[in-house]
């Protein structure tokens, strides 16, 4: 089926272009978000005629989104989830957790303009795209934990498994601490025992 584009989509086209795309992705993707227009000459001749509208609302729309970008690109936002020790989620993040992450930080952000290849499903820093315009994409990250505490943690640099290390090497050392104080304990009760009985009942004999 052919389409005229009503907009750059990527890997398909520039604003104006002609191009052929399965019945089923225009029908489905291309038509209902007003991204093309099937190509019939009437739709052409209507696109010719809308042309400097269309690329000047474009260029609006396009400097008000790198506006956008540049407040948002690099920004971390924070989502508690529950996982097992190894990192892994009991769930996933998904583009709409990603979304009301990025909106309950201050940016409007729909999750139809975040970009996964895969929902997250482990703990740690993801780098999360957010197509603000299809000319013009930001960067988030998405720090995921179990706790705010492990977020801060996570965001200055530590990994999973660098926090569950330092976990077991403080647990071994407060056990090894523990043996110390019983062997300390030890040593003393000798300093107590029988050995010494025979000095003492030598001093009562005098």
């Amino acid at each position: 089926m052919k389409v005229i584009l009503l907009e750059r989509v990527a890997k398909l086209g520039q604003m104006g272009d002609v191009v052929d795309v399965k019945a089923g992705y225009a029908r489905n993707f291309l038509l209902p978000q007003n991204k093309g227009l099937s190509a019939s000459q009437a739709n052409i001749a209507s696109f010719e005629a809308r042309k400097a509208q269309l690329e000047a609302n474009n260029l609006e729309s396009k400097k008000e989104a790198e506006d956008m970008a540049s407040r948002l690109n690099g920004q971390k936002f924070v989502v508690i989830r529950q996982a097992s020790d190894a990192g892994y989620l009991y769930g996933s993040v998904t583009t709409r957790d990603a979304a009301d992450a990025a909106t309950g930080g201050g940016f409007s952000v729909d999750r139809k303009q975040v970009v996964l290849q895969a929902p997250i499903k482990e703990l740690g820093l993801h780098a999360v795209t957010v197509r603000l315009h299809p000319e013009v994409d930001a960067e988030i990250i998405m720090n995921v934990a179990r706790s705010t505490e492990e977020a801060d943690l996570q965001s200055a640099g530590k990994s999973i498994q660098e926090l569950a290390a330092e976990e077991e090497a403080a647990a071994d050392f407060e056990i090894a601490e523990l043996f110390d104080d019983i062997g300390s304990a030890a040593m003393d009760d000798d300093d107590l025992s029988p050995a010494a009985a025979p000095e003492a009942d030598a001093e009562q004999a005098d």
